[in-house]
Formats: structure tokens, C-alpha cells, sequence
């Protein structure tokens, strides 16, 4: 009887996030059925506001409560149903990993991938699941046919890790890397769009967009300036790092060609997920960037052959997706920037203190820069852990100094008093 049970446990287990037996289900269901009927008929925007429903996500969580996490656009924790679905399943991979990873748990990429792409707006066939937005993007950097002399324009604002990629194409094949400047915040659509346009050549073949640019907080305005992109025959990457799971949108509708994006940030999935989109006519022309058998093939599972990796953080991509479908993408997307301006707007008017993001909803969302006079972004970042135990990040990059404070669900009002008390306390002293 004893083997009996643990064999039922182990199959229903394996019924993964998909099923109606998921650790969400299991855990959450009833509470946030409740939660989810008292605000169903009430505005997204309204919504936001309602500390009684969100101190229900809240729960979900499981932050430390001696120290405030304002980095969570570095990387966002899990909620803990995504935490024990992937202990479970590494614990399950222990048992026999050639069997349990290969034969069943590697059959749950399929459901995934259609989970994935509901979310996305877009065809299953259009997904690929892998470890982060720099593999994401990378596959597509290095994986399209340039040649010397081609032209590919991005911003000095845009990652780090896709500037290099673009960079070392230059160093080895010659193709041409150009980057413009911007001084955000920009609250013009027509200015930016305007920016690229203008930097356009007979050469360029290639425009980088970073949807919302990680040092502040910035959204560009993409379909905006993927229509223009193509009106003259010119291909757009999205990296959409930290718009996935973030804002309310279908990547069709951006009209991007490629887009790539970590799941680890604002969707809360496993550290380590991410995903890649490719317009399905453009599948076939991308060389994938680990070695495939068919690399000129059109189908969208060539660029998933990384090899063994880790099957529990894919399937623990499943509890995310549950968790944050469950709040709804809209409601989340505007909980979030209330978070944002809750603090923001009251940090704004202490002296000495400035804010470098927009308050307008079409440029901004969750990440948002913040200075005090006489202080380095360092400094700042030091003096808000070492007294406060608020973490945020200090960023100098380019034209932008500030530090970083980016919220989440899990995100208490309180939290965010804390950090504007603390600004004011800093901000006097330095006057």
C-alpha cells in the first residue's frame, strides 16, 4: 500500500502546472478565488489601490522581512508554489535523472510552450524556451546572415550583454555597429522615432530596440518604430528583459521580427528561464546558437538544443505562468506602477532629491531612477542598505546616474514609506 501511494504521488506530480491538480491549485485556489470575485468588476486602475486583495499576493511570497528588495529589476524572487515545484521536480530528476528527465519530464515542454505563447499573444511554433534574454537575443545576433559593410543600429542606452554581441559581430565580420544617444526621461513618440529614423543609412539593415531600457525605467514606443523599420525594409530585435510578465501586451502587436525576454524578472519564473520569439517565416533564415542537425530548419525547437539543462526550472516556469495569470496581466501591469509612483511622487517634492523617469504611464511602469544631490549613485545605494536595509542598485552607465528602485507585487506600501523616509533623512544631511 505504502509503494501504492507514493507511486499515485509521483503521477500526480508529473501532471505538472497544466493540470488541475498544480501546487497553485492546491495552494492558492480557494483564498484567491474570493479575492478575485470582490475586484472582478472593478477597473484594473482602481484595482491597484486595494491593499486588501493584494495583501492576498502578497502571501504568496516568500521575501525576507529584515531586508526590502527594491532590485527586482535585476531579478525578481519566485512565489513559493514556483519554488517547490522546482524542488520537487529536482528531487524527482534525482531519482533516476536519464529516465525522469529525459522520458517524462522533457514531455512537458510542449504543454509549456503553449502556455508560453497564450501569454505572448502568438503560435506556439513561435516559442522557444531557454535560460535568459542574453541567450535569447544572442541566438539572433549571431544567428542572421550580415556581411561586412551591413548596418546594425541600437542605442548606448540598450543591455550591456547585446552591445557586446553586436561589438564582437563588428571585431569578426565587419559589419557596421552604430548607437545613438538618448537623454531620458523622453515623453515624444515622434522624437524618438524621429532619433532612429534619422541615423537610418542604405546599409542598415538591422534596428536593436530595448523595450523598456533597464537603467530607468524608459518604454519605447517599439511598433512605432518597427513600422517605420519596415517601411524600409529594415528587421527589428526586441530585448523585452523586463517588459514580459511586466506589461499588458501580445509581442505580435509590437510588429517586431524578433523579440527575447528572461522570465525571471517581473514574471517571477525560476531564476535561470527565458524565452525567444521569432516571427514564423523568419524561423528558417536564423542559424541557432548551439549546434542543430537541421539549422536551417523552420521549426522553432531548433534553437532548444542546449543540451542537459536544468528540466525543473522549465517546469517550474508552468507554476509562474498560474500564479501571474491568476492576477490577470492588466491588473498586475497597474499595481506595479502605482507602485512606482506611490513612492516616486513623494520622493519628487524632498529637496535634493530627483527623479529620472517619467510619471507618464506610456514611458513608464515599474523601474524608476532616483538621485540626491551631492551623493554618487554609491553612495546613495550604500547608505539606503547600510541604515535602512533597503536594496536597491547604483547605476552609472553612459549619460545616466542614478540608483535603481524597482518594486513588485510582494511589494508593501510600507516598504516604499520606509524608502522615502529614509531619502528624506539622507537628502537633509546632505544639505
Amino acid at each position: 500500500m505504502q509503494q501504492r501511494r507514493q507511486f499515485l504521488q509521483k503521477m500526480g506530480l508529473l501532471a505538472g502546472a497544466f493540470s488541475a491538480n498544480s501546487l497553485f491549485e492546491q495552494a492558492h485556489a480557494a483564498e484567491w478565488e474570493a479575492a478575485q470575485k470582490r475586484v472582478a468588476s472593478i477597473a484594473p486602475e482602481l484595482t491597484a489601490a486595494d491593499e486588501d486583495y493584494w495583501s492576498v499576493i502578497q502571501q504568496g511570497y516568500t521575501v525576507n522581512p529584515n531586508l526590502i528588495n527594491l532590485n527586482n529589476g535585476g531579478v525578481s524572487p519566485s512565489p513559493r508554489i514556483v519554488q517547490e515545484a522546482v524542488e520537487r521536480f529536482n528531487k524527482l530528476s534525482n531519482e533516476g535523472p536519464s529516465y525522469y528527465m529525459w522520458r517524462i519530464l522533457d514531455q512537458g515542454r510542449e504543454p509549456l510552450r503553449y502556455k508560453l505563447a497564450t501569454l505572448a499573444g502568438c503560435s506556439p511554433e513561435e516559442i522557444a524556451i531557454n535560460r535568459n534574454a542574453t541567450e535569447a537575443l544572442n541566438t539572433v545576433i549571431f544567428g542572421l546572415d550580415l556581411k561586412a559593410g551591413d548596418e546594425v543600429i541600437g542605442t548606448k542606452q540598450d543591455y550591456p550583454n547585446m552591445i557586446q554581441a553586436w561589438r564582437q559581430r563588428a571585431l569578426r565580420e565587419g559589419i557596421v555597429y552604430t548607437q545613438i544617444n538618448f537623454d531620458f526621461p523622453i515623453e515624444n513618440d515622434e522624437a524618438i522615432v524621429a532619433a532612429f529614423e534619422k541615423a537610418i543609412t542604405p546599409q542598415t539593415k538591422i534596428l536593436h530596440l530595448t523595450h523598456i531600457i533597464n537603467w530607468i525605467g524608459q518604454i519605447l514606443p517599439v511598433k512605432k518604430i518597427a513600422q517605420m523599420a519596415h517601411k524600409r525594409g529594415i528587421e527589428v530585435i526586441v530585448d523585452g528583459a523586463h517588459s514580459f510578465g511586466l506589461l499588458d501586451f501580445a509581442i505580435p502587436d509590437l510588429e517586431c521580427d524578433y523579440f527575447g525576454t528572461s522570465l525571471h524578472k517581473f514574471l517571477s519564473a525560476p531564476i535561470g528561464s527565458g524565452m525567444l520569439w521569432i516571427k514564423k517565416e523568419k524561423i528558417e533564415k536564423i542559424w541557432p546558437l548551439v549546434c542543430n542537425d537541421k539549422p536551417r530548419g523552420n521549426d522553432i525547437r531548433k534553437f532548444e538544443t542546449l543540451g542537459t539543462r536544468s528540466f525543473p526550472i522549465e517546469q517550474g516556469i508552468g507554476e509562474a505562468l498560474n500564479f501571474h495569470n491568476a492576477i490577470g496581466a492588466k491588473r498586475k501591469e497597474e499595481r506595479i506602477r502605482y507602485l512606482k509612483n506611490y513612492w516616486a511622487g513623494k520622493a519628487r517634492e524632498i529637496p535634493g532629491v530627483k527623479i529620472h523617469t517619467s510619471f507618464k504611464p506610456a514611458y513608464a511602469c515599474a523601474i524608476c531612477g532616483v538621485s540626491v544631490e551631492g551623493m554618487t549613485p554609491a553612495q546613495l545605494d550604500q547608505a539606503l542598505f547600510n541604515t535602512y536595509k533597503i536594496h536597491t542598485v547604483g547605476i552609472v552607465w553612459e549619460n545616466i546616474s542614478c540608483v535603481r528602485v524597482t518594486p513588485h507585487v510582494y511589494t508593501k506600501p510600507s516598504d516604499l514609506d520606509k524608502l522615502v523616509f529614509a531619502l528624506e533623512e539622507i537628502a537633509r544631511k546632505k544639505m
